[in-house]
């Protein structure tokens, strides 16, 4: 494992417990793509630097632990700027990341099929251009010498092009794929198509091993699915396609939505949507509305969607002490039945509690996906509504075909 050090900044719009949360997922981060975070350095700053983001004092102290401590790397939890990156790099000699290059590297390394790496190699390329004049460093000494001058600016200069040709073939590469898939797609029949969405490590591949009986790949770790895998399942007597999908993240990378907006064509084009959350995680109402703003700008936010709270098995709510006055009873204190009586009841029907590891509850998600799916279905269809039964008798129907 690599030894790394982390780095947050406290600041008008981001609190000491917000922080806290996403220096969290930032050191879950660096365990994924093979890191081992030996400390956190947390800054309050009003103004980031424009030249390194944090101040000159911070630097230091920074500088002195990683000299002593023999760290390789150091990651920010901030974007930084290419010239914050080469700053940075200078002062401190080792290698320097932001959360949108850890998360372009983990997706580097998930990326099994020929189709996510050329999606990964476009949102490499992207982020890479803008950096290529601090990679030249090894050129700064040669600037005012006779006739040294000007190749290093053209060696920059080539490099760009290079760089620019290569996005453009990737585009290219990515639009003939996108046409194959969308003619498989559309070579799927007039089947119903459902999918998984969430944030990241929520449990939406071992639901679908749940419930599908296959073999999707499934690890407690970022980022663990990055294609999206398609299987039949049929639920009650009412057969369905299924989609796992790509999880999302706060901050998620611009370049990763762009040119992962093809790979959620499975989600743009479903005619229904499973999110799952994990309702174990502290954060999980921030999660919703990160998964949100993403269906939001890939236009998928208002279709039809069902609401999965996973993980019930490993939810713990804190322990509420009557006798300490200064402590409100609040929704750390919740149990589950609790939860269900507040915002979530207003969601109606389309509300289920589930373990997908324990199969708590699966047979309820079973007969809320079918009513749903139903639905869909003998709208698009109605002159096959004698084939499949109302919910009423979802549960017969669900033994026979067990």
């Amino acid at each position: 494992m690599e030894k790394t050090v982390i780095v947050g900044l406290i600041h008008r719009n981001q609190n000491q417990k917000k922080l806290s949360e996403y220096l969290d997922e930032l050191e879950f981060l660096s365990f994924t793509a093979g890191g081992v975070v030996e400390k956190r350095f947390t800054q309050r700053i009003e103004n980031p630097n424009p030249a390194t983001l944090i101040g000159k004092g911070k630097m230091n102290e920074i500088l002195t632990y990683i000299k002593v401590n023999k760290i390789k790397t150091i990651i920010f939890d901030d974007e930084l700027s290419p010239a914050q990156e080469k700053n940075i790099s200078k002062i401190l000699n080792i290698k320097v990341l932001d959360r949108t290059n850890l998360i372009l590297d983990i997706f580097a390394n998930r990326a099994k099929t020929s189709y996510a790496r050329t999606q990964v190699e476009l949102a490499q390329c992207q982020y890479l251009l803008p950096r290529l004049k601090g990679m030249w460093t090894h050129l700064e000494r040669q600037k005012g010498g006779i006739g040294m001058r000007g190749p290093g600016e053209t060696e920059i200069e080539t490099d760009r092009r290079i760089v620019r040709d290569k996005i453009s073939l990737l585009k290219s590469k990515i639009k003939t794929i996108d046409k194959q898939m969308s003619v498989q797609r559309g070579n799927r029949g007039k089947l119903i198509r459902v999918a998984l969405v969430g944030y990241t490590n929520v449990g939406k591949s071992t639901l679908m091993n749940t419930i599908s009986k296959s073999e999707v790949f499934a690890e407690d770790k970022l980022f663990a699915t990055l294609d999206t895998t398609t299987r039949k399942v049929v639920i009650g007597n009412l057969p369905f396609l299924l989609g796992d999908t790509v999880g999302f993240i706060r901050k998620l990378p611009t370049q990763l939505i762009e040119s992962f907006k093809s790979t959620l064509d499975e989600v743009r084009e479903a005619d229904l949507l499973l999110h799952v959350i994990d309702i174990s995680h502290a954060n999980y109402k921030e999660h919703i509305e990160s998964v949100n703003n993403t269906l939001k700008e890939i236009d998928a936010l208002d279709k039809p969607s069902i609401m999965v709270f996973n993980k019930i098995d490993a939810y713990e709510r804190e322990k509420y002490d009557e006798t300490d006055l200064l402590n409100d009873y609040g929704e750390s204190n919740f149990t589950i039945d609790e939860w269900k009586e507040t915002w979530m009841s207003k969601m109606g029907e389309n509300v289920v509690f589930i373990s997908a590891t324990k199969k708590e509850n699966i047979n309820d998600f079973k007969k809320i996906v079918y009513r749903e799916v139903r639905k869909i279905h003998i709208k698009r269809y109605p002159y096959n509504n004698f084939l499949y039964p109302d919910v009423d008798n979802f549960d017969l129907y669900e033994k026979k075909s067990n």
